[in-house]
């Protein structure tokens, strides 16, 4: 008996690894290599393709594609429609399908990634940042960033819960849920 759920309608390859109390759901293909945590959330038609690593307690939520190159830390969420690439210069006359052409991309541990933004291989986003729905992000974004556009731009920070931080005049942060930050040369730490 599987540790896992799989809907009768998706298919997880010979090779694949999936972690116990994870579920997938309608029309989903897991290729043979991908490797998927324990209690992450697959939606209806998800695709993870081989090499693909996904760490624990990640939500897909429905119609993510997960191309070879992409690297989920523990905690992510995917939002419904959101786009990961793995080729920069993509043409099917010149076809790129192997794994030296692939460019990985990691998504760090918490970070979320809204409704229909798109991740351009190459890059990462940083510890619980969150990028918002629509948005198309081309470059790196660092640690509890939010970022917003066409492309991208940082339009402010969050904390690991989610909220938006507000930064005093000596540019501390502290969030309702009680964790702490401090903003320096444009980037955001957590305080301990």
């Amino acid at each position: 008996m599987s540790e896992y759920f799989l809907h009768p309608s998706s298919v997880v390859d010979e090779g694949a690894v999936i972690g116990k109390n994870t579920k997938i759901w309608h029309f989903s293909h897991i290729m043979s290599g991908a490797v998927i945590g324990e209690s992450c959330n697959l939606g209806q038609n998800v695709f993870v393709a081989s090499n693909v690593k996904v760490g624990n307690n990640v939500k897909i939520q429905n119609n993510v594609s997960l191309y070879e190159g992409v690297i989920l830390e523990d905690d992510v969420f995917c939002g419904p429609s959101m786009v990961f690439t793995n080729v920069k210069t993509p043409r099917s006359a010149f076809p790129r399908n192997t794994s030296e052409a692939y460019l990985p991309t990691l998504i760090k541990q918490g970070a979320s990634l809204g409704a229909n933004s798109t991740v351009v291989c190459g890059g990462t986003i940083g510890k619980s940042a969150m990028v918002a729905a629509g948005a198309v992000v081309t470059k790196d974004v660092p640690d509890y960033a939010l970022v917003a556009g066409v492309p991208a731009k940082i339009i402010g920070w969050v904390c690991d819960c989610g909220e938006r931080l507000t930064f005093d005049s000596q540019m501390n942060s502290k969030c309702g849920c009680g964790r702490s930050y401090m903003l320096t040369d444009g980037k955001a730490t957590q305080l301990l």
